[in-house]
């Protein structure tokens, strides 16, 4: 049974169970609603919740941990030589799933039956041509013990996933019979729903912390292998980035820094102010019927796909800064250049900017405005002196947040800054970010135990800490500044 089924059939049973819960509440008590503790709903969600949440948390678990010790199974099938080299052991195991895929694959499309499946052996003619039908390309001839491992593979799959789809619905069943036997009119459920909700409010705020520690723990671990091939000093302190792929590289950090710093500075020069003046013209000086206009107007830039700003880099912008800016005044002959994509994508933070300002402008209170107001100061006055400073914490979020994006920006700096790594100060030359590089070393057909590939996790770390860094020094300054007006 598949897993959209099954949580399908998980939630057909919960909706059941609010149901039943709820009549047999109203059942207990002779159908008088006032007789009950709580109100009938409250029962109807303790069925409910009873039945899918362990039902799904079992089926959470289940398709983590299933793919762990099939794998681990199949590992111990290679040899003690392959299953203890790491990198041949995944290569293994890569191509055992992609076989089985296209075994399962194969089946569905031909319509064999499970015995023709387990009699197929990898010495068939033409069993290359067979998956190649569903999509499975293989370079090389099919290794006998790899397709017997691909074919147990999917065994285990099947009886793991027949398994689970017992489990999980004998884990809703049990879940339904036994809140069910629970309702009567004394039964407590608005506290057992409520507390429910609750730990479900808190599972989903820990997922956030979690998703964040799995990051930190995979970047970290190819880092720290990263470091084990290439001197840190070098890295952090080089000066040259010239990854060769066939050793000699030079992977030194500070030219991709300064292009990704430098251009994102550029970005925010141009967004911060034109973003803010923005938001403070909707919140404070526009009438209503422009402020129904403009805003939406500007939010729909935020909707445009990252690649359209950098064809819009490539094409007009880059071309534009050459031939009218850059060239007439010596600076350079490339459109694609630092002020290009500092400019595109300085454009593309100013929604961010202007809709979360005025939105925070429009939570200052109005008493505020009133007493400023009062004392006679002007509207120009009031929202320089006032409304700002009250605001601050809240502005510098936003532009925290645009920062951020700046920095991971990808596309536009491929298409409107180029590929050098290198030092300058003319933003008309070519130059390139982190990110960027993060995304060269991962593509192409090249060992990902090389350090020229590894490079990009410790590349990722540095943007992660950059981050981190920029999150810190707003957070000192919204606590400085908040002590004003507390």
């Amino acid at each position: 049974m598949s897993v959209g089924i099954l949580t399908l059939i998980v939630l057909a049973l919960a909706v059941v169970g609010f149901f039943v819960g709820r009549s047999r509440a109203m059942s207990s008590v002779g159908g008088d609603a006032r007789k009950l503790h709580s109100l009938p709903g409250y029962y109807g969600q303790t069925v409910s919740l009873f039945t899918a949440v362990p039902a799904f948390a079992l089926m959470a678990l289940w398709l983590f941990v299933q793919p762990m010790v099939i794998d681990a199974r199949i590992v111990g099938q290679l040899g003690p030589q392959i299953a203890e080299d790491a990198t041949a052991s995944k290569l293994a195991m890569e191509d055992v799933s992609r076989i089985a895929s296209g075994l399962d694959a194969l089946q569905a499309a031909r319509g064999m039956t499970n015995e023709e499946m387990r009699d197929m052996r990898a010495d068939f003619s033409d069993i290359r041509g067979r998956l190649a039908e569903v999509g499975v390309a293989l370079g090389s001839e099919v290794n006998p013990q790899i397709f017997e491992m691909a074919k147990d593979y999917r065994i285990m799959q099947a009886r793991g996933a027949m398994m689970m789809s017992v489990l999980v619905l004998a884990a809703a069943a049990a879940g339904f019979v036994v809140a069910l036997r629970r309702i009567h009119g004394e039964f407590r459920a608005r506290n057992v729903s409520e507390t429910f909700v609750r730990w479900l409010l808190i599972a989903s705020a820990g997922v956030a912390i979690l998703t964040t520690i799995g990051i930190v723990m995979s970047l970290m671990s190819e880092t720290i292998r990263f470091f084990g091939m290439y001197p840190i000093a070098d890295f952090f302190l080089g000066f040259t980035w010239n990854p060769q792929f066939r050793g000699g590289s030079d992977l030194g950090l500070i030219p991709l820094l300064w292009g990704t710093l430098y251009i994102s500075f550029v970005s925010m020069v141009v967004a911060v102010p034109i973003g803010i003046f923005a938001a403070i013209y909707t919140a404070e000086y526009a009438p209503p019927k422009v402020r129904a206009v403009v805003k939406p107007v500007i939010e729909l830039i935020a909707g445009i796909p990252t690649v359209v700003f950098g064809l819009f880099a490539l094409v007009t912008v880059g071309p534009f800064l050459r031939d009218y800016i850059a060239m007439p005044l010596g600076l350079g002959n490339s459109g694609s250049s630092v002020m290009t994509a500092g400019l595109v994508i300085g454009v593309l933070n100013i929604p961010f900017i202007s809709s979360l300002t005025d939105d925070i402008i429009n939570a200052v209170p109005q008493s505020m405005r009133d007493g400023s107001y009062g004392l006679g100061a002007t509207k120009s006055e009031t929202i320089r002196k006032v409304v700002l400073p009250a605001a601050l914490p809240g502005i510098v979020g936003a532009i925290l947040l645009a920062a951020s994006r700046a920095i991971g920006e990808t596309m536009i700096v491929t298409m409107g800054a180029g590929a050098a790594a290198k030092l300058g100060l003319n933003p008309f030359e070519a130059m390139t970010t982190i990110t960027v590089k993060i995304v060269s070393q991962l593509t192409g057909d090249i060992a990902f135990d090389a350090p020229e590939t590894l490079v990009a996790f410790a590349l990722g770390m540095t943007l992660f800490v950059i981050t981190l860094c920029l999150n810190i020094f707003a957070l000192w300054i919204v606590r400085k500044y908040r002590e004003q007006y507390e």
